[in-house]
């Protein structure tokens, strides 16, 4: 039931102004509580208001209430940790004065709270390093709960409280798991502590953990009696036996531990204590032992556990053989206590002269100063069982006849009645009876045969046949003919003759009479009354109406409730029959117009079945929930019904159908997602029409009950196997909707058949691969005209993995054909479920593959978005996705390309992949895009050799130039910042498996033939926008290294024109060691090479002078040939210069002026 909705602002301001401590307020606490169990969300503000008031008050009814309410909202309730932290934090201070409240119920409720408290507020504080009075608080409480323990006037609830307490104490204070991915979110322990923590002593700690284990193992080993106060209190063994298990299995370290101390442990402690105390605390051990041993951290001690098992068997039961002969023993000495003492003196009489009647008067009235309800029921049981060992079988079966025939014989008969006769009992004629000697036979006995009590028909059990439905049958035996009927009633009267006899063939007074007076050979029944149609559907529905009202009552057993609902439907359903013979017919007309014929009579049937079917139908609709067994007991019937009348009749109008939709459709109006009971009634059905298929259908789109459609469909496949077509059909169809709830519902309904359940897993598989080839390109038209007449459409013409237009699956949420260019949701609509089965069935990866290769190339690109998923749920060590890689089929390239960019997206890829790709390219030409997810995975020999092949990828566009920019950042180490300012003996990082930057630079022009001078200059492009690695001291680094070569690369030059461009603090360095080494070196020679010299001297002139000065005359005047713009520059640059006139006077003969005149005196 739920709880109630109240204000809980209103409702607390109500019981705080009703008068203290009345029903009146408890009632109102009452029912605040249990909303606020169900809406737990104004309990901390409730509690930290209320907790202030009642910290220092004496007992009351809402002290009570509030602590309780606090103990629920701690450790109890659904809040959060987050929350149940922070109303720790809060109450903490309260319940630490709590702990010296005079109240012994008080106080163990406040420790049950601290039980909480304790590991949340210390994981709280373990990442908290600011609370350190918070600490304090909580570590004194922890201290006075702990003192509890042995305190000697601690109450005995109290004291079991704070067992627990320490159990959780140890569990907080030792060391769990270390593995941070197995640990327990729920079990905070010293673990979650740094070793610095300011103020919480972590090793501290841990040691007073290992003492408190150590106490409480001895406590329980050595028993309690050497604390007196707390001696022979099973109570306590039980709460230290509960902490154990937990320690078990939170500490596997502390297992071998206990086990030993469980497996040595004897109830010596335990002497003095009742034998059911002493068997308790020995079935708490056995109990523990096994869920020990069950658990995984006991397995290794299996056989340990197993000896103490046997071992302790053995002694309960020598232990319950010992307390069996003290209670007899006790019992023997009471029964000699209460003998009288002259009878013991007397000489022991006549063993056969009877006196049982005086020993039994003496025994009676000692026993009946006896209490026997005081007693326990185990001392009873084993007094009744000595008492009838005390007796040898031959006396114990004399004495219970003799019993019976004293009880016989002063019982009264009861009178049997007649019509008009009454019957008295006579007085028993026969003597006293009295027990026979134990020594002697006894007699035996003519049993008296009991008359039959009346039984109620709808208290009986019914077997299935007798509710079979069997109507001829019925009425054969009930149309017999007068020998059966005399037969019967002849019978009947020699068994009541018989049981009446008493005696020696005496009859009670006028029984014989009575008897002779039945006589039923003649006797015929009256015929039936005629009703009219108003009085036949009264009497129905007034049957009908008791039934159900005192239905109830009947239904207390099940074959009760079958028996009741069985009447009820059959009356609806087969009282009333069509009339059939003609006389019948002709009878109906007279009371109608002549105009109306058989079809009125028929309608007039049929008017009169669907009145009581709808009774019937609207008193099960009125409470579907706890009728939904009549209704399918109902619809049972009616399908059977329908069988039998249509077989006879061909015009019956059939019932089941019509009514299973009036249900149906009454009952879907207000259907609950998480309603169960419409899903059973479906399964109990005879037959399910097509137009329920549909409803599922319906509900399995309908977001809000889906659940009830799916759960329905689901069972008709697993448990129907006549429905096992149609409504897996429904299921395999809706994982082609357009709407992905829906899709995915029936995705995962199917997915749990397979690939174990036949015959739906062949089935589905079947389906999802039709889906599958839908995706793949029809063959052209011109193809299709070639092929000869004879054999078009047959599976021979077709392409590999491809179905006739015919066999490609349809449902009713697809198109009819593929719309090109193909979207997202189309294509995952064909796609979704087999790639959910492929993690279940891997050999699809290799139909995916197949088909991939024959599809178009818009539904190409969309597989390889939507394919993600799968490849991370199989994994980069998917034994059969690898074998698919290394001999995927032609035309799957770029999925095969897909699938590995997948691993390396989210992390490195593995060992094994990067031999497969490596492996893949140089056996099988693959492009150059397999190698870029692996490439940071190479050695430099693999990388030199691969990367002309990823850099020849350029080609002016922007997707390639991000590829490559990726490759160059993930094969090359960041230079420090130090690099060329300072001497460093620092290592680089990864040198083995990386590149230098001026490494990269150096390799680009080294290859540049191999990779093609457009995209090595797109690569060293590349390079100089990386401008956070290639600096200018990196740069200079490349042109020292390259001009150093024996063969200059064709775009050196160009490089060092684009670098002195981007760093102007590399002019002085090209213009004094680079120009002039590259003189040394002809640069003349070699055609673009010149070209480019000319060129940088441009750029960086005039600081380019003074080496241009050192070319040869030839070059130095084919120079300024092409660059006339450097003579006015270098002229005057020698000008200034002023050396030697001869050689100024040539170098200003190729720049085009004479020397200058020297003026004469006059001048």
């Amino acid at each position: 039931m739920a709880a109630p909705v109240v204000d809980p602002l209103q409702s607390l301001s109500a019981a705080l102004a009703a008068p203290p401590d009345s029903k009146e307020q408890a009632d109102l606490l009452t029912t605040l509580r249990e909303s606020l169990e169900a809406r737990p969300q104004p309990i901390p503000i409730l509690c930290t208001t209320l907790l202030k008031n009642v910290t220092g008050a004496n007992d009351s009814l809402l002290k009570r209430w509030v602590l309780d309410l606090l103990h629920f909202a701690i450790c109890r309730s659904p809040l959060s940790m987050e929350v149940r932290t922070n109303l720790s934090a809060q109450s903490l201070e309260a319940l630490a004065m709590l702990l010296h409240d005079h109240n012994a119920q008080t106080v163990k409720t406040v420790i049950g709270c601290f039980g909480t408290i304790y590991p949340l507020l210390f994981r709280s504080l373990c990442s908290n390093r600011n609370y350190r009075q918070q600490w304090d608080v909580l570590n004194n409480a922890k201290s006075r709960v702990l003192e509890m323990v042995y305190a000697q006037h601690t109450p005995a609830s109290a004291r079991i409280a704070a067992i627990k307490f320490m159990q959780r104490v140890i569990l907080v204070q030792t060391r769990g798991v270390t593995d941070p991915r197995l640990q327990n979110k729920n079990d905070p322990n010293l673990s979650l502590c740094p070793p610095d923590h300011p103020f919480i002593p972590v090793q501290a700690l841990e040691a007073e953990g290992m003492k408190l284990l150590e106490a409480i193992i001895t406590l329980f080993a050595q028993g309690l009696g050497d604390l007196r106060f707390m001696a022979n209190n099973v109570d306590l063994l039980s709460a230290i036996l509960n902490s154990m298990g937990n320690l078990v299995k939170l500490r596997p370290a502390f297992a071998n531990w206990i086990v030993l101390t469980l497996s040595k442990w004897t109830p010596a402690s335990l002497a003095g204590l009742p034998a059911s105390n002493i068997r308790s605390v020995e079935k708490a051990v056995r109990i523990l032992l096994y869920n020990i041993s069950r658990h995984p951290n006991g397995q290794p001690f299996a056989s340990q556990i197993h000896d103490a098992i046997a071992l302790q068997n053995a002694r309960m039961e020598k232990a319950a053989a010992d307390e069996k002969a003290r209670k007899f023993a006790l019992q023997e000495s009471n029964r000699k206590r209460q003998q009288p003492p002259s009878s013991l003196s007397e000489e022991p009489s006549d063993p056969k002269r009877p006196k049982l009647e005086h020993e039994n008067d003496a025994t009676t009235s000692f026993l009946a100063t006896v209490d026997f309800t005081q007693l326990p029921a185990s001392l009873i049981t084993d007094l009744v069982v000595a008492n009838l060992q005390a007796f040898t079988e031959p006396a114990l079966l004399a004495l219970i006849q003799a019993y019976r025939q004293s009880q016989a014989a002063s019982a009264p008969v009861t009178a049997v009645a007649g019509p008009s006769t009454e019957i008295k009992a006579p007085t028993p004629i026969a003597p006293p009876v009295k027990l026979p000697e134990i020594d002697h036979e006894p007699t035996p006995e003519v049993e008296v045969a009991p008359i039959k009590e009346p039984v109620d028909p709808l208290k009986m059990d019914i077997d299935e046949v007798d509710l079979e439905y069997e109507p001829d049958r019925l009425n054969q035996e009930l149309s017999g003919d007068g020998e059966m009927i005399a037969a019967v009633g002849e019978g009947a009267g020699a068994t009541i003759q018989q049981n009446i006899a008493l005696g020696d063939g005496e009859v009670i007074g006028g029984a014989a009479g009575v008897g002779g007076g039945l006589q039923m050979v003649d006797f015929k029944l009256p015929p039936p009354r005629e009703f009219s149609e108003e009085d036949r559907d009264l009497l129905i529905r007034e049957s009908v109406t008791r039934i159900w009202t005192c239905g109830s009552d009947f239904a207390e057993s099940a074959s009760s409730a079958d028996l009741w609902m069985l009447l009820m439907v059959r009356l609806v359903t087969r009282l009333v029959e069509p009339p059939v013979d003609e006389a019948t017919i002709e009878a109906e007309k007279e009371k109608m117009d002549e105009s109306e014929g058989k079809g009125l009579v028929d309608l007039n049937f049929y008017g009169r079945q669907d009145r009581m079917r709808q009774t019937l139908c609207t008193y099960v609709m009125d409470d579907f929930h706890s009728r939904v067994r009549l209704a399918t007991v109902w619809m049972n019937e009616e399908w059977y019904n329908d069988r039998v009348r249509s077989g006879t009749d061909p015009n019956w109008r059939p019932n089941y159908d019509i009514w299973l939709n009036q249900i149906v459709a009454a009952f879907q109006t207000h259907l609950d997602a998480k309603d169960r009971a419409f899903s059973k009634f479906l399964l109990d059905l005879p037959a399910v029409p097509t137009d329920i298929m549909s409803l599922l259908r319906d509900l399995c789109v309908d977001e809000e009950r889906m659940s009830a459609g799916f759960s329905t469909l689901r069972e008709f496949v697993s448990s129907r196997p006549t429905l096992r077509h149609e409504a897996l059909r429904v299921l395999l169809e809706l994982t082609t909707h357009e709407e992905k709830i829906t899709r995915g519902a029936a995705i995962n309904t199917i997915k749990r058949w397979v690939p174990d359940m036949q015959p739906m897993d062949s089935l589905i598989r079947e389906f999802a691969l039709k889906l599958l080839r839908r995706l793949q390109s029809p063959r052209p038209n011109t193809e299709r005209m070639d092929v000869d007449t004879g054999t078009t459409g047959t599976e021979d013409n077709m392409e590999d993995g491809q179905l006739p237009t015919e066999a490609l699956i349809k449902t009713p949420y697809l198109s009819s054909t593929l719309q090109l260019p193909a979207e997202r949701s189309q294509v995952l609509q064909h796609v979704e479920l087999m790639f959910a089965l492929t993690v279940k069935v891997p050999e699809f990866l290799d139909e995916i593959f197949a088909a991939y290769g024959q599809m178009h190339i818009s539904v190409q690109e969309q597989i390889q978005g939507l394919i993600s998923p799968l490849v991370r749920a199989l994994g980069s060590s998917h034994g059969r996705l690898l074998t698919l890689l290394r001999t995927f089929p032609n035309g799957s390239e770029s999925l095969a390309l897909r699938i590995v960019t997948i691993f390396t997206d989210s992390g490195r890829p593995s060992t094994q992949l990067v031999t497969l790709v490596k492996a893949l390219v140089s056996e099988r030409d693959l492009d150059a895009h397999f190698l870029i997810p692996i490439i940071a995975e190479m050695d430099k020999a693999d990388i030199l050799r691969h990367l002309p092949r990823i850099v020849s990828m350029l080609n002016g566009t922007p997707e390639p130039n991000k590829v490559v920019r990726s490759v160059f950042s993930s094969i090359v180490t960041t230079p420090p910042q130090s690099f060329g300012t300072i001497t460093s003996n620092v290592p680089r990082v990864r040198q083995s498996e990386l590149f230098t930057p001026a490494e990269l630079m150096v390799v680009l022009h080294e290859k540049e033939k191999e990779i093609g001078l457009k995209s090595t200059i797109e690569a060293i492009g590349i390079c100089f926008s990386m401008a956070d690695i290639y600096r200018s001291e990196i740069l200079a680094v490349v042109m020292q290294q390259i001009v150093d070569e024996p063969v200059l690369p064709t775009l050196f030059l160009r490089t060092v024109i684009q670098a002195v461009k981007m760093y102007k603090s590399l002019v002085g360095f090209v213009s004094t060691t680079l120009l002039s080494r590259l003189i040394t070196k002809k640069i003349w020679m070699n055609g673009p090479l010149w070209e480019g010299f000319i060129v940088c001297a441009k750029v960086i002139a005039p600081a380019s002078f003074g080496a241009l000065l050192q070319l040869p005359k030839e070059q130095l005047k084919d120079l300024v040939e092409k660059q006339p713009g450097l003579k006015s520059g270098l002229r005057d640059y020698v000008v200034k210069k002023a050396g030697n006139k001869a050689r100024t006077a040539g170098y200003l003969d190729i720049f085009g002026e004479d020397e200058p005149q020297d003026p004469g005196p006059g001048g």
